[in-house]
């Protein structure tokens, strides 16, 4: 239907008020039934859609929403969130609600600190942040409160009371979960707990990955394994990995807290005398190919695309609908096996 009907043409149409068929199509307020019943009949005669008449809505008010967002062209694994993004805007365009992203190196501080300046030049009304660098991200939170601007965060969460919601998942359980794996597929021995390529000083998400799968070896009281903490970072991974590997030839199982297990299947599928059990996260391509080669035995599913989507529309929607946003919104912990990998695959 070419025709784009605004509330003034559907108000003539029903013989009712502009604020009557505000109060219908927004479910606000009180009508009669016989205002509500012309309305419903105009509607249904118009073949309403809801998305056809916010473009028509002349709204005083844009808000404006940043996401600030690693640069999936240096780090693969933040690539669905753009999508999930994408899924936002597509949705509330009709609306005045304008979304953008703003990224920065994930491998650099000062990237992520002048992204922010950026952002605060916008002036927008809120922020969606992914917390990769923790210090950093509670000293934006507290520029971003004094200048009256609201924040979510996702994917990692960060000590702050002014942050309004954390989307993503319980990371101190998701290292549990991955504990209890490990134990499944290894009777005993030496486990590795591998952080790649981040500071874990300043990385929450590591730490309570690693708390987590420790708790569960220690509350389950398995002493017949024991845990190691090995930091890799770029460019010595895999001279550095080999050298633990010759250190500890006892080795029996890996769990790596980031994305990057690929990193170590690479250097292991060289390795064809070595059985070692690998858990790690994330469906990213390189992963998903060593989880078919039997080199993965099982990923972690954080559902990245799903994270930035209800990041936004958690705000998107308290602007336009006054929605409460809650404190936190967890994801469950999804473990993929190379027999399911391909219902989650975007």
């Amino acid at each position: 239907m070419d025709k784009k009907y605004t509330i003034k043409d559907i108000a003539q149409m029903a013989g009712v008020s502009k604020g009557t068929v505000d109060r219908v199509l927004h479910n606000r307020g009180k009508v009669s039934p016989a205002a509500l019943e012309k309305i419903n009949e105009v509607l249904n005669v118009i073949d309403y859609e809801p998305n056809l008449i916010a473009r028509n809505l002349k709204n005083t008010k844009i808000y404006k929403i940043c996401v600030l967002l690693p640069d999936p062209e240096i780090d693969s694994y933040w690539l669905p969130c753009v999508i999930g993004i994408q899924d936002a805007v597509k949705e509330f365009k009709p609306y005045s609600v304008n979304i953008t992203i703003q990224y920065f190196n994930p491998e650099s501080k000062k990237s992520f600190v002048n992204a922010n300046d950026v952002v605060l030049n916008l002036e927008p009304d809120a922020v969606l942040i992914a917390p990769v660098f923790h210090k950093e991200t509670i000293d934006a939170v507290k520029v971003y409160e004094e200048s009256g601007i609201m924040v979510n965060t996702f994917n990692n969460q960060i000590e702050s009371n002014t942050v309004k919601c954390f989307v993503g998942q319980d990371l101190y359980k998701s290292g549990r979960v991955a504990a209890s794996l490990m134990n499944l597929i290894s009777t005993e021995g030496q486990i590795a707990i591998v952080h790649i390529d981040e500071s874990l000083k300043n990385a929450v998400h590591m730490q309570e990955k690693e708390k987590g799968f420790r708790s569960y070896f220690e509350e389950k009281k398995l002493n017949n394994f024991s845990l190691t903490t090995l930091k890799l970072k770029h460019p010595n991974v895999e001279s550095k990995f080999l050298n633990f590997l010759e250190e500890n030839p006892n080795l029996k199982g890996i769990f790596i807290t980031t994305s990057k297990a690929y990193q170590i299947a690479t250097t292991l599928s060289d390795l064809k005398n070595k059985k070692i059990a690998l858990i790690g996260y994330d469906l990213i391509e390189k992963n998903v190919s060593y989880l078919n080669q039997g080199l993965l035995h099982f990923l972690i599913h954080q559902n990245q695309k799903r994270q930035a989507y209800l990041g936004v529309s958690t705000l998107a929607e308290h602007f336009l609908y006054s929605k409460e946003i809650p404190e936190t919104i967890l994801l469950p912990i999804d473990i993929i096996n190379v027999e399911n990998a391909d219902f989650y695959i975007y």
